[in-house]
């Protein structure tokens, strides 16, 4: 099986700017909180990641969003609901950005990312310890792209989701195999990447 996954080329109709939640309360404790069932109602931005937002909205230094799509989790949507009332837009919740669901480690310590990224490493469709695959992850996040290129034309559209998922579908844009979504320089909370 292969394992990467086939990016479209051609140019794009609208701009995006992919946007990594605030510093949360779950980075703050150091825990995974990957599932709908604890995600949505809990763990929402960390004073720090409040005060990340507030400086970033300050120096501003993208194009401004004419459209905003978020993961609907707590963190991703308070991260959102900050930037909307910043530019005066409205929010638009997408489960499809929604974190990667990392199974039997919901609920404990971060360290655990590790053992899931060692196994991507070889095989990004795998579904050991009951994780989303790599490619189940870079599936749906272009499929977001995917539908708003056929819906919308010349918008700037800001993307706030997770780490995981955007480091995943960056890698899958840059046609670089899956295996290696860690071995991209790891996106920081409240940080943004436009896509060329």
């Amino acid at each position: 099986m292969s394992n990467s996954f086939q990016a479209s080329s051609r140019q794009r109709h609208n701009r995006y700017l992919l946007m990594r939640h605030g510093h949360s309360q779950a980075n703050a404790r150091g825990l995974i909180i990957s599932t709908p069932q604890r995600g949505l109602a809990e763990f929402g931005l960390s004073p720090e990641g409040e005060q990340q937002l507030a400086s970033l909205l300050q120096a501003w230094r993208w194009p401004a969003p004419t459209r905003i799509l978020h993961s609907d989790f707590l963190r991703t949507r308070e991260t959102a609901r900050r930037v909307a009332a910043h530019f005066g837009l409205e929010l638009q919740p997408e489960p499809r950005l929604r974190e990667r669901s990392f199974g039997d480690f919901e609920g404990l310590a971060d360290r655990h990312y590790e053992e899931v990224w060692k196994h991507d490493e070889h095989d990004p469709a795998h579904r050991a310890f009951g994780v989303e695959s790599v490619t189940s992850v870079a599936a749906r996040m272009q499929a977001v792209i995917a539908s708003l290129e056929q819906e919308m034309r010349h918008e700037t559209i800001l993307l706030v989701s997770h780490g995981d998922p955007l480091q995943i579908m960056l890698t899958a844009i840059e046609d670089q195999p899956l295996t290696r979504h860690r071995a991209r320089t790891p996106l920081l909370p409240a940080s943004i990447t436009m896509l060329d």
